[in-house]
Order: structure tokens, then sequence, then C-alpha cells
């Protein structure tokens, strides 16, 4: 099956935000990853400083912005903003992005993996992955750099966001399971998190790439 036409349908708000002959961002080609869906939970400090939550489905990045970022403790519950869909290439990103562009400012992989889909219905049957984020509550197990073990992403009824996607919103949340924790910092300091990927921090991305931090 071709999905090369679907993924450029699906990026369509992605490239309308780029101009790609000023930011390094990837055009993204729709390949897949691999035998496993990927995630990447990405930092970055633009207008305001964020996390970016990504899962792999259906060929693109399925995204989310998450101000305080993901917590391991079952008890903190992170509000998550749909933004546009990004391309799977997306996944490796890191460096400055102009001022004055779309999300200009400056990226790093905070924590890079797979994911295992674990949604099933009240009868205990699976659920396609795709099909639970549409209804409004897909669980998944990570297996990470930093994250590990179950977490759900639950639409948030009534909620509603000016500059999220249909106005919704959402909470990623940890399950109570053997990897959680109930101490300790709840929530990464992006000002100190270093790069799963090549161990730099932001201000160490923004001054090798030429850039500074908006």
């Amino acid at each position: 099956m071709d999905v090369t036409g679907e993924n450029d349908d699906r990026l369509r708000d992605y490239h309308s935000k780029r101009h790609f002959d000023a930011t390094a961002e990837p055009r993204g080609d729709g390949g897949r990853t691999g035998a496993a869906p990927c995630f990447v939970v990405q930092i970055h400090q633009a207008r305001r400083m964020h996390f970016d939550f990504r899962l792999e489905v259906g060929g693109v990045l399925k995204s989310w912005a998450v101000p305080r970022g993901p917590s391991e403790n079952p008890r903190e519950r992170r509000l998550a903003v749909p933004t546009e869909d990004h391309p799977l290439e997306y996944r490796t990103f890191e460096g400055v992005i102009a001022k004055g562009k779309s999300g200009g400012g400056t990226v790093i992989v905070w924590d890079q993996g797979t994911y295992r889909p674990l949604s099933h219905d009240r009868w205990g049957a699976p659920v396609p992955f795709a099909q639970s984020l549409e209804d409004g509550h897909a669980t998944f197990w990570l297996d990470g750099t930093k994250l590990h073990g179950e977490f759900a992403l639950t639409r948030f009824k009534g909620g509603g966001a000016d500059d999220a996607p249909g106005g919704e919103i959402w909470l990623l949340i940890k399950a109570k399971d053997g990897r959680a924790t109930h101490d300790g910092p709840d929530a990464p300091d992006p000002y100190r998190a270093r790069s799963a990927r090549t161990g730099r921090t932001l201000q160490q991305v923004a001054a090798e790439e030429g850039g500074g931090l908006p």
C-alpha cells in the first residue's frame, strides 16, 4: 500500500508552517523507522519552554506539547496540547530554528526509543492504536533511554486550548507499575537536561550551531 500521498496530506500543516530554505528541519519522506514504532521526547526552548512528546502512528509522528515535561510519578498528570503531525525524520532533529520562524528556538532530543501499544476495549480485546487515539484514550509501554513502563494519553473532556487543533487538550499520565516513581523531582530540568543522542544541553547546541537562545 502506498501511503506517501496520505503522509503528504497529514504533513500539510507541518509544511505550511516552515520555510525549508531557512530551517534544517526535515521535510519527511514517509519512511518507516523499524519493526517497532518509535517515540521521541524533545525539549524545545521556543517562545515558551516546553517538551514535545511524539509517537510514530501511521507513518508520521503524532505530537503533543507538554509544558512541564513527562513525569514517572502516577500522581502527576501532565497537560499535553496536540500540535501538527511531524515527519518520522524529526525524531533525530536537534538544532536551532531561526528566530521569527515557526517554533523559533533550540531543540534537543531528551529521550528516544520504541513503544508498544497496549490499548484494549472493555472486554480486553486489542484496539488499533490509531483508533484508540481517535477515541480519546490510548495506553502504551515506553522503552526509552530515560522513560520506561506504561503511560496513557487521555483526552480531557470539556477542556480546550485556543492554539490546539480542534481546541483539544490531553493528559499524559504514568501508570502505577514497577517503573513508576513516587519521590524525587517530578519533572526534568530543561536547562540542565542533556540530549539522549549527543549528550549536549540546549545551551551547547545553541552555541555550536551558531544560533542563540531566544
